[in-house]
């Protein structure tokens, strides 16, 4: 009898633990899916992002993106070019493996070898230095006051589990290479990665052993990417998801008239932009043989101003878009006002291109993400209409976004005009000025997003010397100085700084953040 009783009472503690509420299980979905599980082979927002739930920096950003200690404790300048960084001790990975210094020098150097696409982990790092086990020093080729406001997305990989699985190189996912590291995860961050199937589902479990107290209530992550935009919206109305993003614009009202959901709205740091070959001698997709139209300042001007941005505004991002005149965000730039957009003018635009040779117009091929940024294709649908007004026809490709950066990030280039969108990771314009103005660098990693590949010796010049700038004042005159040159050059077509819209159920209690990084552990099912 007394087996008996105590068989019952185990099946109903299975039952009462096992039932939906005490299981709390997120389903949630974004319109794409992360590229890689390797954390150094894209500086892409969303898989930085999902990955910060998985894997952790030195540091990492509050969600008020304040930097914050991580696994690293601690840090002090010693030197002007050495920067000494405690480790938190007792940390494990997720496999049991413990965390120690090795690890740290292991992944920052594997960032910047070949492959990898967050070289910026070490831009001004000239070596990492084991002190003792838990102890690194950072020994950096000039000062730089703003090292960590880098490293939020460089992540930590466990030295022992990449050498026994042939993952210590990282391996190009624009070039089509893999290594079990692509797929395969092995963090210290608050989820794991229980299973993959990719561009189809993921599914986490929360670590045990994370050194961190847990915020969230999760028993179970499950993010399954959505490429359309009504069958996205549809899932969460019905319910078969928690949480989506982005909403499209033109679905706010829908979800928010429903029971039981609702769109959280705000502003993002990232600026969608355009911009276009200016380095080939003949122009890749277009019918001009045997010369660049691009290099020609008038033909850049032109296409800025056949672009009716308010027209965007309206039509396509349905108010939820900010204009800029720059290539980073006025809440991160204190002079931004100090510049304005080129106005829109179809006359002057087709005066340009008759000046510059092309009276008629020219063909061209334009490249485009259709899952990446919020309405990216019917934004560059747009641009081919306003385009057609001054007698540019622009021949659109679209396509999912692992198709496209595959296609136009280094080392391929296989661009001539082009849609794309950056946040500076350190939410700081040296980031912009490097990544997306330097003249294209690989050793270095200056450029690597630069994918037009503008140049001009000045703004490089100019860039190092804010890096190393302490004074404020003296340095956001230097950003002006460097903006003014590539603003004057048109280097780039700023468009707007987008607005985030995440749906989900009001059950559902999360963080958003401005930079549009997804943190899991912040999550509480009510």
């Amino acid at each position: 009898m007394k087996k008996c009783m105590t068989f019952v009472f185990t099946i109903l503690l299975l039952i009462i633990f096992s039932s939906p509420g005490s299981a709390k299980t997120l389903r949630w979905a974004f319109q794409g899916d992360a590229q890689a599980l390797d954390p150094h082979v894209l500086n892409e927002t969303f898989t930085l992002g999902l990955l910060g739930n998985i894997y952790e920096g030195l540091v990492r950003r509050s969600p008020e993106l304040k930097i914050i200690p991580a696994l690293a404790t601690d840090w002090k300048v010693e030197e002007p070019t050495r920067w000494r960084f405690k480790l938190r001790k007792g940390v494990t990975f997720h496999n049991g493996n413990s965390f120690t210094a090795d690890d740290v020098v292991f992944s920052f150097l594997r960032s910047n070898k070949d492959g990898s696409d967050l070289k910026k982990c070490m831009a001004t790092v000239k070596d990492v230095v084991k002190v003792d086990d838990h102890t690194v020093d950072f020994i950096t080729t000039t000062p730089n006051p703003i090292l960590t406001a880098e490293w939020a997305t460089c992540f930590i990989m466990d030295k022992e589990w990449s050498e026994k699985h042939g993952s210590e190189n990282p391996t190009s996912v624009t070039e089509g290479k893999e290594n079990y590291s692509t797929r395969n995860a092995n963090g210290t961050g608050a989820f794991m990665v229980v299973s993959r199937e990719t561009d189809v589902k993921t599914v986490m479990k929360p670590n045990p052993n994370w050194w961190d107290s847990p915020k969230h209530n999760l028993t179970e992550v499950i993010f399954t990417p959505i490429g359309s935009d009504a069958t996205r919206v549809a899932a969460l109305l019905s319910g078969e998801i928690d949480m989506m993003y982005p909403v499209p614009v033109q679905d706010i009202q829908r979800v928010n008239s429903n029971a039981g959901t609702s769109v959280m709205k705000g502003p993002e740091l990232r600026t969608i932009f355009l911009s276009f070959d200016q380095n080939r001698d003949e122009l890749l997709y277009s019918n001009i043989k045997g010369k660049n139209p691009f290099k020609d300042i008038r033909v850049r001007e032109a296409f800025f101003r056949a672009i009716n941005i308010d027209a965007i505004k309206r039509k396509v991002m349905r108010g939820l878009s900010t204009p800029s005149a720059l290539m980073i965000s006025p809440k991160l730039f204190a002079h931004s006002n100090s510049f304005s957009r080129l106005s829109y003018d179809l006359s002057k635009a087709k005066e340009l291109l008759s000046e510059a040779g092309y009276p008629n117009g020219f063909e061209v091929g334009m490249d485009c993400p259709n899952n990446r940024y919020v309405n990216d294709e019917a934004i560059c649908q747009a641009t081919v209409s306003m385009l057609a007004k001054i007698g540019i026809k622009v021949n659109l490709l679209a396509q999912p976004k692992a198709l496209y950066f595959k296609k136009v990030l280094n080392p391929s280039l296989d661009t001539s005009f082009f849609l794309l969108g950056w946040t500076p990771g350190s939410f700081d314009s040296w980031n912009v000025l490097w990544n997306l103005h330097g003249c294209y660098d690989k050793d270095k990693g200056r450029g690597v997003f630069n994918l037009g590949q503008y140049c001009n010796p000045q703004v490089d010049s100019l860039t190092d010397k804010i890096l190393v700038e302490t004074d404020s004042g003296k340095r956001d005159n230097l950003i002006k100085k460097a903006y003014e040159l590539t603003v004057g050059e048109i280097a780039y077509i700023p468009l707007h700084q987008q607005g985030l819209a995440w749906g989900k159920k009001d059950s559902i209690d999360l963080k958003q953040r401005a930079d549009n990084q997804f943190m899991i552990y912040h999550v509480r099912v009510n």
